[in-house]
């Protein structure tokens, strides 16, 4: 069921609607708060998403838009409220291309091992899309640990 859900999600970032400057500068201005009241700094891309790299990864190779990755992860909203958590034990496998942007964006940040903490914004997430887990809108915190790379 877990690997249905999070496939189901990873797909409706297709069809997310398209923000307007002040949507996305509002966004931005709500990870800010939110990074400032846990005193957290982080660095930013520049299509929005914000990211700490833990640990790079060993090799070569970083993860490719092509590959498919074995992760683990836990995704929280900005309330601390957890809305799914992949354990390291019991990690999955997903072709990158198929996963929303902000995480196509980190993944290729790290190399086997590597591990990050990123923050989401919605136009790189699930944009205007209700899921199961996640609501419209929402600004997405993420642990990430990449397993493998295939």
């Amino acid at each position: 069921m877990k690997y249905f859900i999070f496939f189901v999600a990873s797909l409706l970032f297709l069809s997310c609607e398209t923000y307007s400057s002040k949507d996305l500068e509002n966004f931005d201005k709500e990870i800010q708060h939110y990074l400032d009241s846990v005193n957290v700094s982080m660095e930013k891309t520049e299509d929005g998403m914000y990211y700490t790299i833990i640990d790079e990864g060993e090799g070569e190779d970083y993860v490719s838009y092509k590959d498919e990755v074995t992760f683990y992860y836990t995704g929280y909203l900005l309330n601390g409220n957890s809305f799914q958590s992949i354990q390291e034990d019991d990690p999955i496998t997903h072709p990158v291309q198929n996963l929303i942007v902000g995480w196509q964006d980190a993944l290729m940040m790290l190399k086997k091992g590597g591990r990050m903490e990123i923050i989401i914004p919605p136009q790189l997430g699930y944009g205007d899309r209700t899921t199961e887990l996640i609501p419209k809108n929402s600004i997405l915190r993420y642990r990430i640990g990449v397993v493998d790379i295939h």
